[in-house]
């Protein structure tokens, strides 16, 4: 029987070289990627993954094209305002992580809206990091801490501040387009997490990709520290 990972985060990459390989412009790229999202969200949520978290838009994204960027926002406002009912009906809460401040006022009420809307959904919780960055996060985390007047931390406590508190760690970091590294994605909640790098541009990424991804996963020993005898 595969064990299935509780956290599965996915770097979504590929989109533009998807494009330019079937020379279609790379919104073309962004608008199929998105709708891969809805049928992974959909896999994950069949095969009983508790968490999804996408890294959907990072803090060095705002330097790409003005028309780009303005293409991202569109995209994701549509997402929110035509997949809200969908996500209510299946149980699945939504969340946003990352600088939220930095986005359109229009993306930010949408995003209010459906965090309001799903926060009662039990059964997956779906976690969009938009204007994300790792270093970043861990700064604000601190930052917070400072502000409240704390004096010493410890990994527990910063935990608290960051903007995934009260989600578990991922168990699994997928990553697609044949890249080979974390870009700033999740530093601090990554550190036990079992890695997964594919060849597939995300536009391509299929369910049958993802069980790809997790019997991977579940062929791995997780040890956290522990020996081999200590785990029998």
């Amino acid at each position: 029987m595969k064990q299935i990972p509780r956290h599965i985060a996915i770097i979504m990459d590929g989109n533009g070289r998807w494009a330019r390989e079937r020379g279609q412009p790379r919104a073309e790229g962004h608008r199929r990627g998105a709708e891969t999202i809805e049928n992974i969200v959909s896999a994950c949520r069949d095969r009983n993954v508790r968490h999804l978290t996408l890294y959907a838009f990072s803090e060095e994204n705002w330097r790409r094209p003005s028309e780009e960027v303005l293409a991202l926002m569109q995209l994701l406002r549509h997402f929110l305002s035509s997949k809200r009912a969908e996500l209510i009906e299946k149980k699945t809460a939504f969340r946003a992580i990352g600088d939220l401040e930095r986005l359109p006022a229009d993306v930010r009420q949408e995003l209010w809206e459906t965090c309001e809307a799903t926060k009662g959904g039990d059964r997956m919780t779906l976690i969009v990091a938009l204007s994300y960055g790792g270093r970043q996060e861990i700064c604000r985390a601190v930052n917070s801490l400072a502000g409240r007047g704390v004096k010493e931390v410890t990994p527990e406590i910063i935990e608290t501040a960051l903007d995934t508190s009260g989600i578990p760690d991922p168990d699994l970091l997928i990553r697609t387009s044949g890249e080979y590294r974390l870009s700033n994605f999740l530093l601090w909640q990554l550190a036990y997490a079992e890695l997964y790098f594919t060849e597939t541009h995300w536009p391509d990424f299929t369910a049958e990709e993802l069980d790809r991804a997790i019997e991977s996963f579940s062929r791995r020993q997780r040890r956290f520290g522990l020996t081999d005898d200590q785990l029998k």
